[in-house]
């Protein structure tokens, strides 16, 4: 009888460890799941900030703006117009040039 008293003791003790253990365990799990869930929120805040960001900077007035500024680049008039024309082309009749025969 001394045995079995003496075994269920051990037997105690050693589930109590376990379940403290196991306690301990799933807490710190807890701890971490919790922090990457802030991670998470915090790098979405972070996307749509830059979503944001990017759609301002993407505007056809700032694109302008910069072509106009940084690149020193104008608008296309009539005026600055270059028109480049074949030689070999512009000699040529235009039946040969739609594909009919002359």
């Amino acid at each position: 009888m001394m045995r079995l008293n003496v075994l269920l003791l051990v037997a105690l003790l050693v589930s109590a460890v376990y379940l403290v253990q196991t306690a301990y365990h799933s807490r710190q799990l807890f701890v971490a799941l919790e922090r990457e869930r802030n991670m998470a929120r915090q790098l979405e805040i972070e996307a749509e900030r830059l979503t944001v960001e990017r759609r301002a900077q993407a505007t056809s007035l700032r694109v302008e703006r910069v072509a106009r500024e940084q690149l020193q680049m104008r608008v296309a008039t009539p005026a600055v117009t270059q028109y480049v024309t074949d030689p070999l082309i512009a000699g040529a009749p235009a039946a040969a040039l739609s594909g009919g025969t002359p």
